[in-house]
């Protein structure tokens, strides 16, 4: 089920990125406010906070690194719960077999 709703949510992500892009192109001949949108200075924030340099790395680049750090970090952290609980019932078995 959480792979089902991961999938959904990037899908959602992807979807909003091209409609993003379509804006961007609709918007090219707007009036001046356009302008600021188009220098992206959020996009180039956001590359500069993950450690990438703007002019080399694409804002596509950047969500794409984003997507897949937060799929494998939500990969890592159902793999750390699932060995959590089996380390817990190993004790609590460990303490039971003690106890008779």
């Amino acid at each position: 089920m959480q792979l089902k709703s991961l999938t959904e949510e990037m899908q959602a992500i992807i979807k909003g990125l091209e409609t993003v892009k379509q804006e961007l192109t609709v918007s090219e001949n707007d009036c001046p406010v356009s302008e600021v949108f188009h220098r992206g200075r959020n996009a180039d924030a956001l590359a500069i906070y993950f450690g990438e340099d703007p002019a080399r790395c694409s804002f596509e680049q950047v969500t794409q690194t984003l997507i897949n750090f937060m799929r494998l970090f939500r990969k890592a952290h159902e793999e750390n719960t699932k060995q959590a609980e089996l380390e817990k019932k190993k004790a609590q078995k460990e303490l039971e077999g003690k106890r008779c």
